[in-house]
């Protein structure tokens, strides 16, 4: 492919991201290797490059362009060589006319800007759109961090006793630590969440939105003889969590939850759990260096959906913590309210339950603290630990 083949490829490529995003459609990365897969004549170096620009334009625009052309044109305004790229060939973009225009750079849409967190600095909204390092989290109960350091490298994370951290794109899904079960692929905030529930031995621990696992994992790493049970509504991806746990040598059990009889499935736990962890669905909002185009694909209407989700996960979680129990709520998020505010609305409904404050990295933001890619050099993420008296 001609650099101006390439260039119409990402063009084509944004276009279908752009459908994507407002119609609940695949991801960004599904599109890219799906318009490859009917295009067998672009070798590895056309299809890097073409991602390259792909995620280039998805970077710089906070909100939806109208087109992928525009998108295009963005990264003009930003290196004026590429205007040579719209050359009118068989195969790339047509010349650009004088009355195109490229829409601003931006990093938060406008309207998500006010509903940020007060912490979140112009450093984190920066580094939100920075490419993300690969973490991994080695398996305490199987090895240590040193020996694992040794056969694969990577540098240790600054707050996880189990981290290691390798450039972006790093794979390690095929080496020999990943298929026994030593280590697993997981940012560093994530791993933060399991050390904030600090589960121990006898105790019945349940994580009440497992999706795939990987905290799940965390916490029977932590405590391998804790009860340990995985929920959640999402058959497909709990379903992952057996082949998981089994490569890990872990005992977890799985609950497939069915909305909206949860509670009826929960009872056997009501006083029972020592914690709960509601790792619950999100905006995503601090996940963007890995899918930035998540941005385009959140609406006020959205937000407004997940946060009532969250409170409603919150409530289905408070009775079945014992008095004395934890229940731990995390969210991917940098927005105010899937956060402070959503635990301090949580607090107000519910008497009896305390703030605890078992984390030292981060900002105390309300009940809980706070990482941000910037401050932390995490992915974005809420984490508080309440306490039921």
């Amino acid at each position: 492919m001609t650099p101006a083949a390439r260039l119409q490829a990402a063009i084509e490529i944004v276009d279908a991201v752009i459908e994507a995003a407002t119609s609940g459609g695949a991801p960004a990365d599904t599109l890219v290797r799906d318009y490859f897969r009917t295009r067998r004549y672009a070798g590895s170096k056309d299809r890097r490059a073409v991602r390259e620009l792909v995620y280039a334009m998805i970077r710089r625009h906070a909100e939806p362009p109208p087109s992928g052309r525009v998108a295009a044109l963005g990264l003009v305004e930003d290196d004026p060589e590429l205007a040579a790229l719209f050359d009118g060939s068989e195969h790339g973009p047509s010349p650009i006319e004088a009355t195109e225009r490229a829409m601003p750079a931006g990093q938060v849409p406008d309207w998500l800007k006010p509903r940020l967190s007060p912490l979140v600095t112009a450093e984190d909204e920066a580094a939100l759109l920075e490419r993300a390092p690969v973490d991994v989290r080695v398996n305490a109960a199987r090895a240590e961090r040193a020996v694992i350091q040794a056969d694969i490298g990577g540098d240790v994370t600054a707050t996880s006793p189990w981290g290691l951290r390798f450039p972006p794109d790093t794979r390690l899904d095929d080496s020999a630590a990943f298929s026994d079960g030593l280590i697993e692929v997981q940012d560093e905030a994530s791993q933060l969440v399991a050390l904030a529930c600090a589960p121990q031995a006898g105790e019945t621990v349940l994580d009440l939105c497992a999706g795939a696992g990987g905290k799940s994992l965390a916490l029977a790493a932590m405590a391998p003889e804790a009860r340990l049970v995985a929920a959640d509504v999402d058959k497909r991806r709990l379903g992952n969590l057996p082949g998981r746990a089994e490569r890990a040598g872990a005992d977890i059990e799985t609950l497939l939850l069915d909305p909206p009889r949860e509670v009826e499935a929960l009872a056997p736990f009501e006083g029972q759990a020592d914690l709960v962890l509601v790792d619950a669905p999100c905006s995503g909002s601090g996940t963007w260096r890995r899918s930035p185009e998540l941005r385009w694909r959140l609406t006020p209407d959205r937000l407004d959906a997940f946060c009532a989700t969250q409170s409603r996960l919150l409530d289905l979680a408070a009775p079945l913590v014992k008095a004395g129990g934890r229940l731990v709520f995390a969210t991917c998020s940098l927005i105010e309210a899937e956060g402070a505010g959503q635990t301090q609305a949580f607090l107000s409904r519910h008497s009896g339950w305390q703030a605890q404050d078992p984390l030292e990295a981060g900002r105390r933001s309300g009940a809980g603290r706070l990482f941000a890619p910037g401050h932390d050099g995490t992915d974005g993420f809420f984490i508080a630990v309440l306490q039921k008296g």
